[in-house]
């Protein structure tokens, strides 16, 4: 029997819990909603917990792999992509700075539904460390066994890696709808839902047509520079793009892309090289609407979104997306821990973050992996004019 993707599993969620929380308001009895509200609690803590310990297992062996790595076009390569990272998060910022405050209004989610719907019970399960002090250690420990070129220790993040990897698989993502339920009802109950739902059904025609646009971008630079149409270009890059959509994964889509790559002319050492080291650093998709929906869900809460604040977000997440790629639809649950220190997000808010990243997952690994093919190309011409001096 074939399973059923991901978003097809939320959206379920998300009636079921817009459905429960209807009849819990109509009949007066809260007790089916505080199950699935304290499902979603215990769930929440488990998330809490979970998350440093998601980014040392991912972003540690990333950056030690990349620091083992040597050459000047691996730096050129690492550069590029990290300036598309960011800049794709500012095009989002200054996009939604000029949309989403007319769109969307003030509505102070799930606040009203507290009294009625407190959990049975709770556990708390504190994490063994604070979000920064796991990026700090893992930015320490990754680059200091790229310089000692240590075996030891980078198999046991290795393994430390694949467990993590296994718990995310088989015990997060399977439970991700159950917890959207109890998101849903609360919102439901609180009478905040179709507001909610009409902001985020803008915000998603705003994002999608955002990747397209910085795609655009990306190609028209490129031109710039190599002198390839950007619309040819863009043609030879349909079938990765065809082939992102349904896989959800760059890792996946890689065969497809570097086929599409060559197409436009890169040659084969600069794609073999480029395509798989960008399918792991390069997440600008990502990028653009973790930080569109992040603006959106502070709006939705009364809070004006600020450069000051975005801005911190933005370069760390450029970072903290190496370790998205091992995790299926990953780039929400690398960002969850950013989410929470940076800009504040309750367990609430978050559980609002993962629905909606799911929902345009498939766009923005096609966004991801397209925009790879800009970067071989750019990096190729680089390669080309430093090979004639």
């Amino acid at each position: 029997m074939r399973k059923q993707p991901i978003i097809v599993k939320l959206l379920i969620g998300i009636i079921a819990g817009i459905l429960i929380g209807m009849l819990c308001k109509s009949i007066d009895d809260y007790r089916i909603g505080r199950l699935f509200v304290t499902f979603t609690d215990l769930f929440a803590n488990f998330l809490s917990f979970i998350i440093p310990c998601i980014i040392l297992a991912f972003v540690v062996p990333g950056i030690a792999d990349l620091g083992k790595k040597s050459g000047r076009m691996l730096l050129i390569t690492a550069g590029i992509a990290y300036l598309s990272t960011i800049c794709a998060g500012l095009l989002a910022y200054f996009a939604g700075i000029s949309i989403l405050p007319r769109i969307i209004k003030a509505a102070n989610i799930v606040e009203g539904a507290d009294i009625q719907l407190k959990p049975f019970f709770s556990i708390e399960i504190p994490p063994v460390m604070g979000i920064m002090t796991a990026l700090i250690m893992s930015f320490m420990i990754g680059l200091g066994l790229a310089h000692i070129k240590g075996k030891t220790l980078a198999g046991v993040f290795d393994d430390f890696q694949h467990i993590i990897e296994l718990v995310v698989k088989k015990a997060l993502i399977p439970f991700v709808p159950v917890y959207i339920i109890g998101i849903f009802v609360k919102l439901t109950v609180s009478g905040k839902i179709f507001n909610t739902l009409k902001s985020f059904s803008s915000v998603f025609v705003i994002l999608i047509a955002l990747q397209i646009c910085y795609l655009l971008i990306q190609y028209t630079v490129v031109w710039f520079i190599s002198r390839k149409n950007p619309f040819i270009s863009l043609k030879n890059m349909l079938p990765a793009y065809m082939m992102a959509l349904g896989t959800q994964s760059s890792a996946a889509t890689i065969p497809m892309t570097l086929q599409s790559v060559r197409n436009n002319d890169v040659s084969e050492d600069v794609s073999s090289f480029v395509v798989p080291l960008c399918a792991t650093i390069h997440l600008a998709g990502d990028t653009i609407a973790l930080v569109l929906t992040s603006m959106g869900v502070m709006l939705l809460n009364g809070v004006d979104p600020t450069l000051a604040e975005l801005l911190p977000f933005i370069f760390m997440l450029g970072i903290t997306m190496i370790a998205a790629p091992g995790i299926p639809g990953g780039g929400v649950y690398a960002a969850l821990g950013l989410l929470q220190d940076m800009l504040l997000f309750t367990k609430a808010q978050q559980g609002i973050m993962i629905a909606l990243h799911a929902a345009q997952d498939s766009f923005g690994t096609a966004t991801n992996i397209t925009g790879d093919g800009a970067i071989a190309i750019l990096v190729d011409t680089i390669a080309k004019k430093r090979a004639k001096k």
